[in-house]
């Protein structure tokens, strides 16, 4: 069920036909280098995905990177089927806040079946619980997490959806009806290897100045492993990972375990070791690496991007016997009030401590305002 589709230079001329390029929420990340390339590559091929999707009767899409998974938690089975399946029919888009990968090791070679543990989600906690260990839990690196925190977004299949960067999906008629789960997230395996240091730094020709690097990365973590990456010996460059990535303070980890800061989820290297066990596992890297689509389909998107799920002939899961369920109500968060879609969403750092300052200093201002407006007591 693995179908791979190479970047190669037609699918590259179908994209720069794309109606993308002649609309303005994209057009601040256009004809950038590095972090901005690939995001407008990221919003190009989501834009594909969307009619192969539609073509093909699915319900739902998700864009996720090679190193990350989906973790739907919050189902009564481990299945994003399910989950999906009861997420009401008025609800457009779906925000699976993300998990970034803790690792303890600076010798990780497969993360997917060597990472177990997790720094939760801003969304996932209590206020008090992120800023309260917010130091501890950053250990000097510019923020909570070292890269995004702004999670990823699954959409229904319907008329005119369309990307809104690599992070959330919108639509060209409507300001889409958003949700944010409570429970599931999106796994992010973010520098779990020390040859994630010297990869990055060579996948952009970029110099390591304090300019440079502005143009070509989002993040300040990014920006400052590449200069490392760019700058140190192997010896200077592994201290820096250790310091920076690895999660070697043992008392500090049971710390922030114990508080619910940290996480550990199993269910990635259980599935993947049954999937060995019983043989599939090599079955699906064989198709991973010998399918390959040649699909025109980028042609069909430049046309209205109509729905084709309840034409005759196109069967959605829905309509094949998929038995589904309904999440209950408490495990479906909230509204997300994120409407705001001038501009395609980048990634985006979590809430930085200052934010908690500034609102605190909010509030108790407010109170001082408010208990000055009593007449004094007397007696």
């Amino acid at each position: 069920g693995v179908k791979l589709i190479h970047r190669t230079k037609e699918l590259e001329e179908q994209q720069a036909k794309s109606r993308i390029w002649n609309e303005t929420w994209l057009e601040s990340f256009f004809y950038k280098p590095c972090n901005s390339e690939l995001f407008v590559k990221q919003s190009l091929n989501m834009e594909m995905s969307i009619v192969m999707a539609r073509d093909a009767g699915m319900d739902w899409i998700i864009h996720l990177d090679t190193d990350e998974l989906i973790h739907p938690a919050g189902a009564r089975e481990y299945s994003l089927r399910q989950l999906l399946s009861g997420v009401p029919g008025n609800v457009d888009t779906v925000v699976f806040p993300n998990y970034e990968s803790s690792v303890e090791r600076d010798d990780v070679t497969e993360p997917f079946t060597e990472v177990s543990m997790f720094k939760k989600n801003y969304d996932h906690l209590l206020k008090d619980v992120y800023f309260g260990s917010y130091k501890e839990a950053t250990r000097g690196n510019p923020n909570y997490f070292l890269t995004y925190g702004n999670g990823k977004s699954a959409a229904r299949v319907q008329d005119h959806l369309r990307p809104n960067g690599a992070h959330r999906w919108h639509n060209y008629m409507k300001v889409p009806n958003e949700i944010k789960l409570d429970e599931a997230a999106v796994l992010h395996y973010t520098y779990t290897k020390f040859s994630d240091l010297t990869s990055r730094r060579d996948r952009c020709g970029c110099k390591p100045t304090k300019d440079d690097i502005k143009r070509c990365f989002m993040l300040e973590f990014d920006r400052a492993a590449f200069i490392i990456a760019s700058t140190a010996t192997e010896e200077e460059m592994l201290h820096w990972y250790r310091e920076h990535v690895v999660w070697t303070d043992k008392e500090l980890t049971s710390k922030l375990l114990r508080k619910g800061i940290l996480t550990r989820i199993y269910a990635p290297m259980a599935i993947i070791q049954g999937l060995r066990e019983s043989g599939l596992f090599a079955s699906v890297i064989q198709s991973a690496q010998t399918t390959v689509s040649k699909d025109k389909s980028l042609s069909s998107a430049e046309s209205s991007n109509s729905s084709r799920l309840d034409e005759p002939g196109i069967a959605s899961s829905r309509k094949i016997g998929v038995k589904e369920s309904i999440v209950t109500t408490g495990r479906i968060m909230q509204m997300t009030g994120n409407f705001s879609y001038g501009s395609a969403i980048p990634p985006v750092s979590p809430p930085v401590l200052h934010d908690f300052a500034l609102e605190y200093n909010d509030i108790k201002l407010t109170a001082i305002t408010a208990a000055s407006s009593f007449p004094p007591r007397v007696g």
